[in-house]
């Protein structure tokens, strides 16, 4: 038997969900005192820019390289 996958139509682009989530987490880290679950929205909040950078980065145009290195 396979196991039928749940299909969802996004709204929104993969940054702008990276980024919402970097904007939440950040703001309730905020509310928290010094701790380990604080530290993990931080840190969950940074991959998340993070990748959304890489993202951008991977979807930019590429552009040829100039001279003649073709390494």
């Amino acid at each position: 038997m396979t196991a039928k996958r749940n299909r969802r139509k996004q709204t929104q682009s993969l940054q702008e969900r990276l980024a919402t989530f970097a904007e939440k987490a950040r703001e309730r880290a905020s509310s928290l005192p010094p701790g380990k679950e604080r530290e993990m929205l931080l840190r969950r909040a940074k991959q998340n820019e993070m990748t959304s950078n890489l993202t951008d980065w991977l979807s930019a145009p590429v552009y040829p390289r100039r001279g003649g290195d073709h390494a």
